[in-house]
């Protein structure tokens, strides 16, 4: 029972700290991102302004796709490096489900059908979802404003 209480109470004061800030505001604007996940994000990303480039950022999450070659040889199928940090890459892959669920994120649910016909898997195209997802998180929290749809 105790641990339950400290559960409550500390995700009370998780609650408390993310209405706080700025960010997490920001990023509840994105359509499937509610207020936990907003707040993990943000203390997985911390700030955004020390990535140069939306490319650093998700090498950060470990969504960049790592390629295999040796000499003359080049791997044809590419998989993510999964270096970076592993709940962001939970976030993001929640977001993005959460997002395609009855087409609740227009932008992301266009680019999903497009992956798709393009005879793409399912966990590949919402993985490119979520690099893509992070690419608009990082445009949000650079320039202080929220999602446009």
């Amino acid at each position: 029972m105790s641990f339950k209480n400290q559960l409550s109470r500390l995700e009370k004061h998780i609650e408390e700290i993310s209405a706080t800030l700025p960010e997490v505001e920001l990023l509840k604007t994105i359509p499937g991102i509610g207020d936990k996940l907003a707040a993990t994000i943000i203390a997985e990303i911390g700030d955004a302004r020390q990535f140069t480039s939306p490319k650093q950022l998700v090498a950060y999450a470990g969504l960049d796709p790592g390629v295999y070659s040796s000499g003359k040889y080049t791997a044809t199928s590419n998989r993510i490096t999964k270096r970076g940090s592993k709940r962001l890459r939970r976030a993001l892959y929640l977001a993005v489900q959460c997002g395609l669920r009855r087409g609740i994120n227009s932008r992301i649910k266009q680019y999903y059908d497009k992956k798709r016909k393009e005879g793409k898997s399912y966990k590949v195209v919402v993985i490119a979802c979520a690099n893509k997802l992070l690419h608009h998180i990082y445009s949000i929290l650079n320039k202080d404003e929220p999602y446009q749809i």
